[in-house]
């Protein structure tokens, strides 16, 4: 007898990663059924025209804030892979835009799951950010799920997915996970041209992720041998040992590849931050990969991919004289909109303090005389997290909520609290005395607190004279 197909809706499917995953998905259409929802603009019909071949795709046109055509992809659908979002530098730009997809469609898949006779048919997947966890230079490179959640100022993105994560973990949903990607290494990332580039610092790290490998999870994620003890969490996505690059590495690794002799002649070290961006290596991304296993490339094959496919001019990139690249490319985009020297020619003391701490910071960076690569510590470090984390969620209670809560300088507030029930709402108070709800596996597992105050990215230094989870992070 024939096994039905597997219906999976996929949003996001126009992107890197959603092409990435079609692709792999239309490998397995004797057991699977693909509905994608898209935008009917004409580059989403363009983008999708590659895959006119497919026999397992279906096609909905329509907007992922429209609820009514969500709701009907929903009613068809056994796993929702939601990975449509707007992201940077488009959700940089347009804030209320990214607030309002991103948030928004979340919003509606939960909807739209608890409004079937059976929500547990259902699998979400809902895809966060490392942006939820922002800025983590060295020596504080090293990070878990669990960690304090802290976005980077200026980050729309970062902020729209804590929210977004928040709404899926407390919707009390019967079979959902939160994947917070990392960076995800794919061909077109060699083309980018964008100021945000100089956002990213020298120092920096980030444990990336091949756009097939992440394709490979989420198609896994619709197999039926997914662990049960899968769902219900939220975990890391990374590369593993391999992929853990500081962002030099990734600098000098790329300029090599299209043979450029010496990339610091393209541009001068002062034009990239200092800090306010997002990245870290993982002690806990092998989880993920233990529970679904998806990890097949290295760095340099992917690397090695990424050049046979681009185009000529980033091939012969290093047949450009430096001078050029760097006068006439790289100089003008640092000087644009949201690039770093944009702020430092305009005076603005906002941004100037979030990427470099200070103006006189900024000038004392010096040139590439006095640059040494760097070379983050390669042993794991782990903050503390405020509570026993050998006691499994099913034996929390009252004292564990108590100790997380005063650790994070607030109190809890619920005085009747029933012990083994982590997806329970619970008030607490932080210590600028807002009051809140939220379940403990939100705080003590994920990592999140007080809503209002991480919306302030700007505030997180005077949170964190009351906060010591928070103060572990934040000079980092």
């Amino acid at each position: 007898m024939t096994k039905p197909r597997t219906t999976v809706l996929l949003t996001g499917a126009t992107g890197n990663w959603g092409r990435a995953t079609l692709r792999e998905l239309s490998s397995r259409s004797d057991r699977v059924t693909v509905l994608v929802l898209s935008l009917p603009g004409e580059k989403d019909k363009t983008v999708l025209s590659e895959f006119s071949a497919m026999e397992n795709l279906d096609v909905v046109w329509g907007d992922l804030t429209d609820y009514a055509t969500v709701a009907t992809c929903v009613a068809r659908a056994d796993v929702v892979l939601h990975v449509g979002a707007v992201v940077s530098p488009l959700a940089d730009e347009q804030p209320e835009l990214a607030t309002r997809v991103n948030v928004g469609s979340m919003r509606n898949i939960i909807r739209a799951v608890k409004a079937q006779p059976d929500p547990s048919r259902i699998s979400v997947v809902g895809v966060g950010s490392v942006a939820q966890t922002g800025n983590r230079n060295p020596p504080l490179h090293w990070g878990r799920v669990g960690d304090p959640i802290r976005v980077s100022q200026f980050d729309a993105y970062g902020q729209s997915k804590v929210t977004a994560e928040r709404e899926l973990v407390e919707a009390g949903l019967p079979k959902w996970v939160w994947l917070r990607q990392t960076g995800i290494f794919h061909p077109g990332m060699l083309e980018i041209r964008d100021p945000i580039m100089t956002h990213s610092p020298f120092g920096g790290v980030m444990e990336w992720a091949s756009v097939e490998d992440s394709a490979r999870l989420l198609a896994n994620l619709c197999e039926p041998d997914v662990p049960d003890e899968l769902w219900r969490g939220v975990y890391n996505i990374g590369g593993g040992e391999g992929w853990r690059l500081s962002n030099w590495q990734l600098q000098t690794a790329i300029g090599e590849a299209v043979g450029v002799k010496d990339i610091r002649k393209w541009y001068d070290r002062n034009w990239f931050a200092l800090k306010n961006f997002h990245g870290q290596w993982y002690t806990d991304s092998d989880r993920l990969h233990a529970l679904v296993p998806f990890r097949q490339d290295t760095f340099e094959g992917a690397l090695c991919r990424a050049i046979a496919t681009a185009p000529s001019s980033v091939k012969n990139a290093g047949q450009v004289p430096a001078w050029i690249v760097k006068h006439l490319v790289m100089k003008p985009l640092s000087r644009k909109p949201r690039g770093t020297m944009a702020a430092v020619r305009s005076g603005n003391d906002h941004e100037v303090r979030a990427h470099f701490g200070s103006l006189q910071e900024w000038r004392s960076i010096g040139d590439w005389s006095t640059f040494t690569p760097p070379a983050p510590s390669r042993t794991p470090s782990y903050l503390d997290h405020g509570y026993d984390e050998d006691k499994p969620a099913s034996e929390w209670s009252a004292i564990d909520y108590l100790e997380a809560a005063t650790f994070r300088g607030g109190r809890l507030l619920t005085e009747d609290v029933m012990p083994g029930l982590p997806s329970a709402p619970l008030m607490w108070s932080c210590g600028s005395g807002h009051e809140f709800a939220a379940s403990p596996r939100l705080v003590l597992q994920a990592g999140h607190w007080c809503p209002t105050c991480t919306a302030d990215p700007a505030g997180y230094r005077r949170q964190a004279e009351h906060n010591k989870f928070l103060a572990q992070v934040v000079d980092a």
